[in-house]
């Protein structure tokens, strides 16, 4: 008995203590703080696609910008959204206007996983998620649109960015686009990356090729950067009017060149800064006008597919085409042409096109090197069919290898593009020419 009632005795003191314990431990409940994700299923967007969903998915846009960090900004003007996201939930979404991001600006935001369509009433000359800010002032910044699928439907574009800084369009696959399936106006640093992009939904072979139409890129502005991207079917695969672009590891096979398509088309005369690297041009290839500062290297061009520089102001200054490969039919086409058309280029420095393999197709240099042998006085070394540049060639090195007799000789000429020496004596020599387009001067 008497153990019992310690064990009692025990209980109560326990009984009296916890509730002291659990008051000086409890924890005050904080202020709920509502989720930054927003399903835009919670919103009433219909997921199959089949009703109109354009309302509920502007609401929650709309809600993902009311709750910025404080005092917490990007760029001036520019508030946090704290890594707020828009989440579509594995849905399908008909849309019936243009997807717009709040004129407010903001950035530190994410719209993800899902896919998009167009109605059949969507206007023609919009695109279905569109990045506008009401000015310079308040921008966007740092807004990601990823894992997304866009089917235009035939009625407009894809994405539009403009004036917006630091945009990324990750893991996207854009389609059935009538003008551009992204357009990049303004702005700064818009990264687009593993990336697929096609007017028409095929693997190549398509009949209907030669209407393809409509840009997959098209980029007016500088700075920005595309990486593993497949552009698959449209007129032109990239359009560019801007400087400091790169694009790395795109595969280009939208409508072929000898249907009057384009690969890289690059309108930014005189100054144009553009590096191309690591690229495929499958049957289509690359225009470019009046460059100054353009770089390809490393990229595989097939089917015939050429580089075209184009002529407007007569310039072509610090371009290297160099370490590319070429693969045609056997038909003559030369890897580099000259569009001169409007206008003879005059203003030619510095432009290195070498050291490029060529399979079926014609080789095109600014160096080349060439033997002649001849039993006489004068021996000719004609480069003609290699250099790029018609009767250009700025510098020289030869050596004349004779046997006995050392007779004295002489750089003769140099004209449409052939390397004339002359001896005083009639021997049995070869000569040894290296020629240079674009010979650098150093003051």
């Amino acid at each position: 008995m008497q153990r019992l009632s310690l064990i009692k005795a025990s209980h109560l003191n326990q009984n009296r203590v916890l509730p002291q314990l659990h008051s000086a431990f409890s924890i005050t409940p904080s202020v709920q703080i509502a989720s930054r994700v927003h399903h835009v299923i919670e919103y009433g967007a219909d997921p199959t696609g089949t009703s109109d969903s354009t309302e509920a998915l502007e609401q929650a846009i709309h809600d993902a910008f009311q709750s910025p960090l404080e005092d917490s900004h990007l760029m001036e003007g520019v508030s946090d959204l704290g890594g707020a996201e828009v989440h579509l939930d594995g849905g399908t979404y008909k849309i019936s206007r243009p997807l717009r991001l709040p004129d407010s600006g903001g950035g530190n935001l994410m719209i993800h996983s899902g896919s998009l369509c167009a109605s059949g009433d969507f206007p023609t000359d919009r695109h279905l998620i569109e990045l506008r800010p009401r000015s310079t002032s308040s921008p966007f910044e740092d807004i990601t649109l990823k894992d997304i699928m866009i089917n235009s439907n035939f009625r407009g574009g894809g994405i539009s960015v403009v004036d917006s800084l630091r945009t990324t369009i990750d893991n996207c696959y854009i389609s059935h686009f009538t003008t551009n399936g992204i357009l990049i106006q303004g702005g700064h640093e818009t990264y687009v990356r593993n990336s697929f992009i096609g007017q028409h939904i095929n693997v190549g072979g398509d009949r209907r090729e030669k209407d393809f139409s409509g840009i997959g890129i098209n980029i007016v502005g500088n700075d920005n950067s595309v990486t593993d991207v497949v552009i698959f079917s449209a007129s032109v695969g990239i359009m560019v009017a801007g400087q400091a672009n790169v694009f790395t590891g795109v595969h280009c096979y939208n409508k072929a060149t000898m249907l009057g398509g384009t690969g890289i088309y690059i309108r930014a005369p005189g100054f144009t800064q553009t590096r191309i690297l690591n690229c495929y041009f499958d049957f289509t290839g690359i225009i470019v006008e009046d460059p100054v500062q353009f770089h390809v290297t490393n990229s595989f061009f097939l089917g015939n597919a050429f580089i075209l520089i184009k002529s407007l102001n007569g310039v072509v200054s610090g371009v290297n085409i160099v370490d590319n490969m070429f693969s045609g039919d056997y038909t003559g086409v030369r890897i580099v042409q000259l569009d001169e058309s409007k206008r003879a280029f005059r203003d030619i420095d510095q432009v290195v096109v070498d050291r490029n393999n060529v399979r079926g197709m014609t080789l095109k240099s600014t160096v080349a090197r060439g033997t002649a042998w001849s039993n006489g006085t004068i021996w000719t070394v004609d480069f003609s069919k290699v250099l790029l540049f018609p009767n250009l060639i700025k510098n020289v090195q030869y050596t004349l290898h004779a046997g006995a007799l050392f007779p004295n000789h002489v750089l003769r000429n140099v004209s449409r593009n052939r390397v004339t020496v002359e001896s005083d004596a009639a021997v049995s020599a070869t000569l040894h020419a290296s020629v240079d387009q674009t010979m650098i001067s150093y003051v």
